[in-house]
């Protein structure tokens, strides 16, 4: 393992790139487990994820309450098919645990974030822990940056094996019995948790191979075929209520507006409350 930060990004990087135009056509099938706000479980689904190249791809969630299906196809279309209960943000969030867990290169300017090497307990070993920060000039740099406040990513102490990620301050994933998928490292066990409480966890039951005109990339006549709306055309009544704590919702921050007490107010000790209210999806 290298000791340099984006070292050890991109040591894993090949190791993580399950859009490799090199990789043969190939089929996931996981089960999984939601639980409620109190940790215990609410609901079981099966996750389903068909690969037969960078552009050509499906993805199907189902459960008792529910189902998905997202459709990829090789003339840049865009189909999906779902009924009952929407997903929840984590099961959406499975897939990329799985087979993009790790930040993109090409999104990692050094001008707007700098990388920090941290270590953390793996038993009675230490993991090499690569936490990403982001840039804040207004409030100059950042000198001592507590364990997963910030993006980080743990690894393997001898291979570059991702084994726990930490996101929006209280977010933890964990990832167990890594195998070998094509020259990539697949998880076989995931687990999402809120500080010690148990969101959702997932197991692959099995990966296979799978012909390239396989009949499950070629979406039914009754799915609907469109573009993905961007976040700003998502309707209100198209969003899923999710239970996230304060301090998940403050991970998603996009961009922190200080708001300015004027000197004169200080020294008054002048007070006030200000109450908001707003809607969020569950993008963010």
């Amino acid at each position: 393992m290298p000791t340099d930060p984006k070292a050890i990004l991109a040591a894993a990087a090949p190791m993580y790139d399950f859009s490799a135009a090199t990789l043969k056509p190939w089929h996931v099938k996981a089960s999984y487990q939601v639980y409620d706000e109190k940790g215990e479980p609410s609901g079981k689904g099966t996750y389903e994820y068909w690969w037969a190249s960078p552009d050509v791809y499906r993805s199907t969630w189902t459960r008792e309450s529910g189902a998905h299906t997202d459709w990829h196809t090789a003339v840049g279309k865009h189909a999906y098919e779902a009924s009952g209960e929407r997903l929840n943000y984590f099961e959406f969030k499975l897939q990329s645990a799985l087979f993009s867990p790790l930040p993109d290169a090409a999104d990692l300017d050094p001008k707007t974030y700098r990388l920090e090497r941290q270590m953390a307990p793996m038993g009675k070993a230490k993991m090499p822990c690569v936490t990403v920060i982001r840039i804040m000039p207004q409030h100059g740099q950042v000198q001592s940056v507590p364990l997963g406040l910030f993006p980080t990513y743990c690894f393997d102490p001898d291979a570059p094996v991702l084994r726990v990620s930490y996101s929006l301050g209280a977010m933890t994933t964990v990832y167990d019995h890594i195998a070998k998928v094509q020259g990539r490292y697949l998880p076989q066990k995931i687990n999402f948790f809120e500080g010690p409480r148990k969101i959702l966890t997932a197991t692959v039951d099995n990966v296979n191979g799978i012909a390239v005109d396989d009949p499950a990339f070629e979406p039914p006549s009754e799915a609907t075929v469109r573009a993905p709306r961007p976040p700003s055309e998502v309707l209100v009544q198209d969003i899923k209520k999710v239970a996230i704590s304060g301090a998940v919702a403050q991970g998603f921050l996009l961009k922190k507006e200080v708001p300015v007490y004027p000197q004169d107010a200080k020294d008054a000790r002048v007070q006030g409350t200000v109450v908001l209210q707003a809607t969020i999806g569950t993008d963010g």
